[in-house]
């Protein structure tokens, strides 16, 4: 039998793995960001579109798939902080519906510029602000809980309240979250990059992406390193055993620590995104780089959120009051709701499949200018 604990942390395990592949899939969003730096002419830039346009509904679908699993097992956290700060997820939103609608008007000449210029919006907009979002699960943010509104039913009737007037765009005045955004940000074009190279046979826009690989690989490893310097230096939000939340010095090196797993997963994931970023960089010839790179993204984020949540942590920590901070104990659905779910989940590696089924069938052969003057569709 599944204990309530047990499926607690399971949950956190799925979301935090969501997490890592929507990371991933920003590659789509990475790549459109540079769509008028690396593509000079028209049919360029029409070769760049056709190629992220065969998988952003892969990216959509698990953003709507990752807030739809918060919200199944962690309700208290959906209605805090999509209630809350609402204006940063629905700039989010918006910039990811802006997307998908762009993609419909690629196919006239008019305002062809128009929306492609929206894609370079969404590709900058989307995983910056994801990447301020996820910060704030170690950084915190202003919410307070009305424990007199938790009943025998279970956590997610409690009710929130969210003490900054700005809807969320707080979390862009803390330095740190400005700055795992801008890491979010540019390991999306990293990826971008290395999807293209492997995606695309046209020798000028190649060179291009791997001149272009070099400062995107710089800043990446830049931000990334510092805010990781940072949380693991920093005090952390730790579960005392009677329920209550107590500021704890490195409270996320302690977790590492005490968690090999969890932190065998992480450098995996750091071994994989260096191996991938190294060798493409360093062999012109290599171009099998997102494959490496890809799954060392997933890992590290998924290394990176587990420590957020679990090791008795306050994934969701209140800067407006401390005992207010979410955790996986105080935040989850029922144990009713956990178990169900839970069975269901046994579909995911069905729908992975699938997934990667349909994937290998779009990218059976690279991308190229001449295949696009065949092509009724633009993705």
């Amino acid at each position: 039998m599944m204990s309530y604990s047990f499926l607690q942390h399971y949950w956190w395990f799925l979301v935090s793995l969501l997490g890592g592949l929507l990371v991933f899939l920003l590659f789509v969003q990475g790549g459109n960001s540079m769509l008028f730096s690396l593509g000079r002419t028209e049919a360029q830039r029409a070769l760049l579109v056709r190629s992220t346009g065969r998988k952003w509904e892969f990216t959509f679908t698990t953003l709507v798939t990752f807030g739809g699993a918060f919200f199944a097992s962690f309700p208290l956290f959906y209605s805090t902080s999509f209630g809350g700060a609402y204006w940063l997820w629905m700039l989010i939103l918006f910039s990811f519906v802006l997307q998908a609608v762009s993609y419909e008007f690629q196919s006239g000449p008019r305002g062809r510029t128009l929306w492609r210029s929206f894609l370079v919006l969404n590709g900058l907009a989307g995983p910056f602000l994801l990447g301020v979002a996820v910060a704030t699960f170690f950084t915190g943010a202003p919410f307070c809980v009305d424990k007199a509104g938790l009943t025998a039913g279970g956590p997610s009737v409690a009710i929130s309240r969210w003490v900054g007037g700005l809807g969320g765009l707080e979390a862009l005045a803390s330095v740190w979250n400005v700055v795992l955004g801008l890491a979010v940000l540019f390991l999306a074009r990293v990826l971008g990059l290395l999807y293209f190279l492997n995606n695309i046979r046209d020798a000028e826009l190649n060179a291009r992406q791997r001149r272009a690989l070099w400062a995107n690989a710089a800043l990446f490893l830049v931000c990334f390193l510092a805010f990781l310097v940072r949380t693991l230096l920093a005090d952390g939000y730790a579960v005392l055993t009677d329920g209550s939340v107590a500021i704890e010095p490195y409270k996320y090196l302690h977790n590492f620590l005490s968690m090999p797993v969890v932190t065998t997963v992480f450098l995996l994931g750091v071994i994989g995104v260096l191996y991938g970023l190294v060798r493409t960089l360093l062999c012109p010839t290599y171009v099998r780089g997102i494959w490496p790179a890809g799954a060392g993204a997933v890992l590290a984020v998924l290394g990176l959120l587990l420590c957020a949540g679990w090791g008795q942590t306050a994934y969701y920590p209140s800067t407006a009051d401390l005992q207010s901070s979410l955790t996986l104990a105080n935040s989850c659905s029922s144990l009713f709701t956990l178990r169900t779910m839970a069975w269901a989940s046994a579909l995911i590696p069905f729908v992975l499949a699938y997934v990667f089924y349909a994937w290998r069938a779009i990218d059976k052969h690279r991308l190229t200018a001449s295949e696009l003057e065949n092509e009724t569709h633009t993705h």
